[in-house]
């Protein structure tokens, strides 16, 4: 998934990929309810926690890199760093994880890529400066 999302032309729609990658799954609620179940599991035994941990960090490491060679970055709302971009981006898209879980019947298959990509384009635009923003910069 890191993989494709360095390979996307731009910065959001890297971001899309990271988004949306567990929408094309048979069954994207399960995997949902999955990591929930991980990560509940990880606060109670400390081998799963450990490896939820390691997965975690290197995810987030992939991301923070990703982010920190994107020309993009440098146009970051308040300065955020490379690193603060990339645990907002985490923070949220574990929330759809959670929302994917507590309502279930709220979209079909679908429906959940495209609400994946507004949440993204959404957050894109708290994050980043828009284009007319830039040109009077």
């Amino acid at each position: 998934m890191l993989e494709r999302a360095h390979q996307a032309p731009s910065l959001l729609e890297s971001l899309e990929i990271l988004f949306t990658a567990h929408c094309c799954e048979d069954a994207p609620q399960v995997v949902s309810a999955f990591v929930v179940d991980l990560y509940a599991e990880a606060s109670r035994n400390p081998h799963v926690a450990d490896l939820v941990r390691d997965v975690l960090t290197t995810a987030m490491d992939g991301v923070t890199e990703l982010i920190a060679r994107a020309p993009e970055a440098q146009y970051a709302r308040q300065g955020l760093s490379p690193t603060e971009l990339a645990e907002l981006t985490f923070a949220v898209a574990r929330g759809m994880l959670m929302l994917d879980v507590l309502r279930p019947h709220e979209m079909t298959a679908t429906e959940r890529p495209e609400r994946q990509l507004e949440v993204t384009r959404r957050l894109w635009r708290l994050l980043f400066k828009p284009e007319e923003e830039l040109a009077y910069a």
